[in-house]
């Protein structure tokens, strides 16, 4: 309670709060942050890491599209597909009674390579920086070596002498154990109980140990970090704490701008984007924001996408408090269907990375994310789990509320938005089992 009190907030305070009362209620809310500044300055992790993290993709792109062959179009690079959906605008503009002005278009992180989820990058990035480090420690390995060999039996045995360790909700679970199992390492999965079972038995098909706990994917995750402090040498990847995830995830942001060139969309002052991120504890909608910030500059305007019964980002900015509030001590059940996204607690590096970097967060329900998922299904043919259409809302909630009108006219965006883009970013889908998307597309 002091460290509440410090932070500006007493209990008794909570509910005269209307934001945090809503929030309570579980109410939709869009909340714009007052401290974020368009132009940020001294990030808590230095911009040079990012192109440290994009070097080492490409110097391993050989031993991915060696070991699986999926990416070799790709050159071994793993990268989703930026698509425009029109069709899908006018289904929300319909549904909605509005006008989203400018292009609305998805980035398919749920159809990247090798995980089918956004985790594909920041969680198979922090194993291949330490399978590069074992390498390079126990066999002399160089940057200018042939990465395949890496695919070799020789460095396999060699990993199998290491282990990873990671705690989940599924999908970073799901992409840390393809990718680890692969290499050879032994591998451990510390899963919350929301975790969809075809996961886990995904994970279990692969050699992979999966412990399960009753209790949230907080709880996971202290018991995944406190058993592999025990074995100096089990790598933990703290999906809470890891600047290495986060590396990973902005590499995003240099790859979209590229993507965006392609198609000629210009991205300035007088061209602004919005993008709308789904968000769980922080880290992929965190790095991918950090690495926008670093392309785009003040020209992007970063939301994230929370469930209604787990807005735990939103509330740690909201009160300032970041990791040292919970969704649970506002009564608030954690309690989603959306799985990646049922998360009590942000995380606290991402949290106080965001108090200048992001625009605001918003919530939606359950029940909105499977009435989306079926609009975006049959108009544009793309099958997403219910997390990933959190950010589908986004362009809903800016030109619907009270509190997107106020960002665009404090912003100065009022005479640009014909020209703006509007990116969702679907973060994961592509290996949902049919018979379980199919689950999805009839519940009411």
């Amino acid at each position: 309670m002091q460290e509440q009190k410090n932070a500006g907030w007493a209990k008794e305070e909570w509910q005269e709060n209307p934001l945090l009362k809503r929030i309570m209620n579980t109410e939709e809310i869009f909340w714009l942050n007052p401290k974020y500044k368009s132009r940020y300055s001294n990030p808590i992790v230095q911009p040079i890491k990012v192109k440290e993290a994009e070097g080492r993709l490409k110097r391993f792109a050989p031993y991915i599209a060696k070991d699986f062959p999926e990416t070799k179009p790709m050159k071994g690079i793993i990268e989703s597909p930026l698509i425009e959906i029109s069709s899908m605008k006018h289904e929300l503009e319909e549904s909605y009674n509005l006008a989203i002005p400018g292009k609305l278009m998805l980035k398919c992180d749920s159809h990247l390579p090798i995980s089918g989820s956004i985790k594909a990058r920041g969680g198979i990035y922090e194993v291949l920086k330490k399978a590069e480090e074992i390498a390079m420690k126990d066999r002399g390995f160089k940057e200018t070596d042939h990465y395949e060999l890496l695919a070799s039996d020789d460095y396999k045995e060699l990993f199998t002498n290491y282990s990873i360790a990671v705690g989940s909700t599924g999908n970073l679970g799901l992409s840390i154990g393809i990718i680890s199992a692969r290499l050879g390492f032994k591998v451990t999965v510390h899963m919350s109980a929301d975790a969809k079972q075809w996961k886990k038995d995904k994970l279990t098909s692969l050699g992979v140990i999966v412990k399960e706990y009753e209790e949230d994917y907080s709880k996971a995750v202290e018991e995944g970090r406190k058993q592999a402090s025990h074995d100096p040498r089990c790598h933990f990847i703290d999906d809470e704490n890891s600047v290495d995830l986060l590396f990973g995830y902005a590499t995003a942001a240099s790859r979209l701008q590229e993507q965006l060139k392609a198609r000629s969309i210009l991205v300035d002052e007088d061209h602004p984007l919005f993008v709308y991120l789904p968000c769980g504890v922080g880290g992929g909608p965190g790095g991918i924001t950090y690495g926008l910030k670093l392309a785009f500059q003040e020209n992007v305007h970063c939301f994230f996408a929370e469930p209604t019964h787990s807005p735990c980002m939103t509330l740690g900015l909201a009160t300032g408090l970041h990791d040292k509030v919970s969704v649970q001590d506002f009564g608030v059940d954690n309690k989603t269907e959306a799985d990646g996204l049922a998360v009590g607690r942000p995380s606290k590096l991402v949290s106080e990375m965001m108090t200048s970097m992001l625009s605001g967060s918003y919530t939606i329900e359950d029940g909105r994310l499977f009435e989306l998922l079926r609009k975006l299904a049959k108009t544009e043919n793309y099958y997403l789990e219910p997390s990933a259409l959190a950010g589908v809302y986004g362009p809903v909630q800016m030109f619907q509320s009270e509190e997107g009108e106020r960002y665009i006219r404090e912003e100065g965006l009022t005479g640009k938005l014909n020209q703006a883009t509007h990116i969702v970013w679907a973060t994961g889908g592509s290996m949902v089992p049919k018979e379980m998307m199919d689950t999805y597309l009839s519940e009411m």
